[in-house]
């Protein structure tokens, strides 16, 4: 069984669901609210582990009244935690989220008060025992420190990096990451009118790279073997979570390449069209249990 490592954040998701998203400076009655485990790195995890891959955290957590709430969520999917780094005095990140029934979007108001997982941490793990290390992209500066190290240390492992946010420099992590995933605030907030566009925009810089972008309702593009392809998204009427959709995306994909060898036995339709239905699995269920 592959190990796959990622290293990020997880988070507290205080999810407030509405009828439709409020206007400001207004009352309306939640529909429902929920406490939940989230974070990007490790809502990939809760996947992944789910396809039958050995899933391991690295981060930071604080021993404040919501740790039990993500430590038992880690647990539930057999993520192993065991390099976490816990702080005392600190509390965890909390995500106040607003989601529309109306529309299925998420608003997103996000709190943090932790320090982040650092290059120290990082360098003394057992990294030859693992297969696949995933990086979020944020903590720029240790992170690429972590590539760096990877790349120089452990040149044989495959380094997957999600670009989600415009972050200061961010494009400094694409040169070390065999695969690269962008969102779609990404790419509008680079001027790209679709995903497509984005990754004819920067295919240039994606020699020997697999690099999806995803754009919501319209599916993703993938560039790969020197080519670009789209898929639409796979909606149905079961839509009733949008929350880590792109996070379930992200691990689909993950899923496919390591089953097609990194490409090397590789259809690139089936591929993308595999992580858009994984998305849409995820999007048919509150919260992250495909077996439901």
């Amino acid at each position: 069984m592959q190990k796959i490592l990622a290293v990020g954040i997880a988070t507290i998701d205080i999810i407030n669901e509405l009828s439709q998203y409020p206007k400001e400076d207004s009352e309306q009655r939640i529909i429902s609210q929920r406490n939940v485990r989230g974070g990007n790195a490790t809502n990939l995890l809760a996947i992944l582990s789910q396809l039958n891959y050995q899933t391991f955290w690295a981060g930071t957590l604080a021993k404040d009244s919501y740790y039990s709430i993500i430590k038992n969520d880690l647990d539930s999917y057999f993520i192993d935690d065991q390099f976490i780094e816990i702080y005392e005095h600190h509390s965890n990140p909390v995500s106040y989220i607003i989601y529309s029934q109306k529309t299925s979007s998420r608003t997103i108001v996000h709190y943090r008060d932790l320090p982040e997982y650092s290059f120290q941490q990082f360098k003394s793990l057992p990294l030859e025992e693992f297969n696949w290390l995933h990086f979020e992209g944020r903590n720029i500066d240790e992170v690429l420190k972590m590539q760096q190290y990877c790349k120089q240390y452990f040149p044989e492992l495959t380094i997957s990096t999600e670009i989600e946010k415009n972050r200061r420099d961010i494009k400094q992590l694409w040169p070390l990451s065999d695969v690269l995933f962008f969102s779609k605030s990404y790419a509008l907030d680079n001027h790209s009118t679709s995903a497509k566009d984005f990754l004819t925009q920067h295919q240039n810089q994606f020699e020997n790279k697999v690099v999806s972008c995803t754009w919501g309702e319209q599916g993703a593009s993938l560039y790969g073997a020197g080519e670009i392809i789209s898929s639409p998204a796979f909606i149905n009427e079961n839509t009733v979570d949008t929350i880590g959709a792109g996070d379930s995306f992200n691990a689909g994909l993950i899923d496919a390449l390591i089953r097609s060898d990194n490409f090397n036995a590789l259809n690139s339709q089936q591929v993308l069209e595999y992580a858009c239905k994984t998305a849409s699995l995820k999007c048919s269920r509150i919260g992250f249990n495909l077996s439901l």
